[in-house]
C-alpha cells in the first residue's frame, strides 16, 4: 500500500514536471505585473481608485448578481455579509461542522453563536435534509422567527460552505430557509466559477461573500468581496466597509461604528487581471480533474471527488476520498516527505476548543469524512 503512494506521488511530480509540487500556487503573467504597475506610478494604491471600481462591476457581471463590494480578505466579506443580511448579537446561526474556521468566526465577531450541522456525502457541504429534521427536532416558531427550544435563542441564518468549489444542494436549502423564515447567506469563498443548476454560486441568498487569498483561483493578495442583488444592502455594505464616514468634502463625520475593510485599489488591479483569466484557469483544472482520474484508474485505496449531477465545479482544490481501511495521516506523510504537498480536510469546529460548547446535530457523515478526505496538489496547468 505504502509503495501505491509512494508512486502515486511520483506521477504527480511527473505531471507537474517539479520536483515540489505545492498544494495551490497563484499564476501571474505580464498583465498583473502592467496593472499594479500602473497603480504605482499613478499613486493610486489605496482604497480609492479605478481598479476598485472595475473589479466591483466585472466581480458583478461575472457571478450574475446586481453588486459586488470588495474588502480586504474573505472573512471580513463574511462577516459582513451576516450583517448586511441582519444576523444580531445572540442569534445563532446555522452552519457546517465541516469548514473553514472562518465561517464560524465571521459570525462570532458579529457576537452570533454558530451552530453546527451535519453536512452531505454528495457535496462534503451542509445536508439540507439532515437540517431539516434537526430543525424539527430542537426548533419552534414563535412570531415567525424559528427559535432554538434548548437555548431560547433566535436561528437568523444558515450559511452554507461550498466545499472545495462543490456547490451545496441549494433548492432544498432554500425551501427549508423559506418554510423557517431563516435568511441564506452563502460563504462562497472557494467557489468562484463554480454554478448550481445554470447559476452562478453567490447570486441564491440574501447575501454571500467571496475571498480571493494567495491559494484560491484568483487572487488580490488578500481579499474578498460580499455579493449581493440588493442596492441598498451593497451600498450599506460599502459604507460600513469605508468606516462609515459620511460623504463630505472635508468633514469627518461618521455616523455608525463602521469598518476599515476596503480593498485596497493595488490588490484590486491584481484581482481585474486576474479575472480576465478565470474562464482560462476553470478549463485548466478540468484537465486536471480527468488526468487525475486517469491516476487514480486503479487505486483501490481512493477515489476522486467529482461534482454533483446538478452542479458544475470550479475544482479549486483536488479531492481525494480514502477508502475503510487507509491510514490518513500514513498517506500524508507519503505524499509531504515525497514532494506532493497534501493535506486533510479541516479540524471540525466542534472539536476545537473554542467551539465545543456550540449546539449541534447529530454529524454522523462528518465523523465518516473527517479522517478520510485529503487534498492534493490542485495548480492550473
Amino acid at each position: 500500500m505504502n509503495g501505491e503512494w509512494l508512486h502515486f506521488a511520483k506521477k504527480i511530480k511527473k505531471m507537474y514536471g517539479k520536483d515540489f509540487v505545492p498544494l495551490h500556487e497563484p499564476t501571474f503573467d505580464n498583465s498583473e505585473i502592467r496593472y499594479v504597475t500602473d497603480c504605482i506610478e499613478t499613486g493610486w494604491v489605496s482604497s480609492v481608485g479605478k481598479y476598485v471600481d472595475q473589479f466591483e462591476r466585472d466581480l458583478a457581471e461575472y457571478t450574475g448578481v446586481k453588486r459586488a463590494v470588495a474588502v480586504v480578505n474573505g472573512t471580513a466579506a463574511l462577516q459582513i455579509a451576516l450583517k448586511i443580511a441582519g444576523v444580531q448579537t445572540n442569534d445563532e446561526v446555522f452552519m457546517p461542522a465541516l469548514t473553514f474556521i472562518a465561517t464560524a468566526n465571521a459570525a462570532t465577531y458579529l457576537g452570533a453563536i454558530p451552530h453546527f450541522v451535519d453536512v452531505s456525502t454528495e457535496t462534503l457541504g451542509l445536508d439540507p435534509i439532515k437540517l431539516d429534521k434537526h430543525i424539527q427536532t430542537i426548533g419552534v416558531m414563535k412570531d415567525n422567527q424559528l427559535v432554538n427550544k434548548s437555548t431560547g435563542r433566535i436561528i437568523r441564518a444558515v450559511v452554507p460552505m461550498h466545499t472545495f468549489g462543490h456547490p451545496v444542494d441549494l433548492d432544498p436549502l432554500l425551501d427549508v430557509c423559506q418554510r423557517y423564515n431563516i435568511i441564506l447567506v452563502e460563504d462562497a469563498a472557494e467557489s468562484l466559477g463554480s454554478y448550481y443548476k445554470g447559476k452562478h454560486t453567490g447570486g441564491f441568498g440574501r447575501t454571500a461573500a467571496l475571498s480571493f487569498n494567495g491559494n484560491k483561483i484568483i487572487t488580490t493578495g488578500g481579499g474578498g468581496a460580499i455579493l449581493t442583488n440588493d442596492d441598498a444592502l451593497a451600498d450599506y455594505a460599502k459604507h460600513i466597509t469605508t468606516t462609515a464616514k459620511v460623504p463630505h468634502s472635508w468633514e469627518f463625520n461618521h455616523d455608525e461604528i463602521g469598518y476599515n475593510y476596503r480593498m485596497p485599489n493595488i490588490n484590486a488591479a491584481l484581482g481585474c487581471a486576474q479575472l480576465q483569466k478565470l474562464n482560462g484557469f476553470l478549463a485548466s483544472k478540468r484537465t486536471l480533474t480527468q488526468k487525475y482520474e486517469n491516476l487514480l484508474m486503479n487505486n483501490k485505496a481512493a477515489k476522486l471527488f467529482v461534482e454533483n449531477h446538478n452542479s458544475k465545479s470550479n475544482y479549486w482544490l483536488q479531492t481525494l476520498l480514502l477508502e475503510s481501511g487507509t491510514n490518513r495521516d500514513t498517506v500524508l506523510q507519503i505524499l509531504n516527505n515525497n514532494g506532493v504537498m497534501a493535506r486533510p480536510i479541516w479540524t471540525p469546529l466542534n472539536e476545537l476548543e473554542i467551539y465545543k460548547n456550540c449546539p449541534r446535530s447529530t454529524l454522523t457523515t462528518m465523523n465518516e469524512l473527517k479522517n478520510s478526505v485529503i487534498n492534493v496538489p490542485s495548480n492550473p496547468m
